[in-house]
């Protein structure tokens, strides 16, 4: 069942989605070859302690419970990416993910940095990742249904010659991590029973992930980790959005930006 969101409890989830922000840009700010994706999860994890804030993903039950504060995916890794020894390399494509709650309301946002000077096939695959989470606001704003956008931003991608991951999706949240609805990045026919009308209150974490080929993937020994099927490069991008009535809010505004 989805829950609508009050003006008061969107005020109230901006505020984690600026934390949120606030974490990436502390990553952003460290990124360069030579540093640890361990490295920057502890810079995340101590901002969020000093905060006051939950960290979301640390402790998430699975075979092994998730042991960091955010997913660091590198290159053929799509997502849950666990953070640790790996330096990073220039021409690394790097997903950052991660989440808190604060004073009972979560934020949710992931980004795709680039270590250095990417190849071509990397350049373009990270501004498609931005142009489909950027179509997706407008979608938002310009369409009844969600399919409207999904289809929209399948047809990006498409075009392009990339492709979307079909197995992980978006969602509804708020007091929770992941509520209803599911959010597919992609839309057929044997959906149309997960559609769902775009209205006020809504409040949504939608993440595209992209391929540079095959959408397929399999897990590592880690049990979390995911990775193309073919080795080749991934982006994920994700806002946490809020539906008003007046516009589209991005709850977590800021996160992959310059200053």
């Amino acid at each position: 069942m989805i829950t609508l969101k009050s003006r008061r409890e969107i005020r109230l989830m901006r505020q984690a989605g600026q934390l949120v922000a606030q974490a990436h840009r502390i990553v952003r700010d460290r990124i360069a070859p030579g540093v640890t994706t361990g490295e920057l999860d502890a810079a995340v994890e101590a901002f969020f302690e000093e905060e006051g804030a939950t960290p979301l993903f640390k402790g998430v039950p699975g075979t092994v419970p998730f042991p960091a504060v955010t997913c660091m995916s590198v290159n053929e890794q799509i997502v849950h990416g666990i953070p640790g020894d790996y330096v990073l390399q220039e021409g690394d494509l790097l997903s950052v993910d991660t989440g808190c709650r604060v004073n009972g309301w979560c934020g949710d946002a992931a980004w795709t940095y680039r270590v250095g000077q990417l190849d071509d096939e990397k350049t373009r695959l990270a501004d498609i990742g931005i142009a489909s989470i950027e179509l997706v606001r407008n979608g938002l704003e310009r369409h009844q249904k969600w399919s409207q956008v999904a289809t929209e931003m399948m047809a990006l991608v498409d075009e392009a010659g990339f492709s979307l991951v079909r197995d992980f999706v978006g969602h509804g949240i708020g007091r929770e991590m992941h509520e209803s609805p599911q959010v597919p990045n992609y839309f057929d026919k044997r959906l149309q029973h997960t559609d769902f009308d775009i209205r006020p209150g809504l409040v949504l974490a939608i993440e595209p992930m992209i391929n540079a080929g095959s959408y397929r993937f399999r897990v590592l020994d880690d049990h979390w980790t995911a990775v193309t099927v073919d080795g080749r490069p991934s982006v994920h991008f994700e806002h946490t959005f809020a539906v008003t009535p007046t516009g589209v809010e991005v709850l977590t505004q800021g996160v992959g930006a310059s200053d």
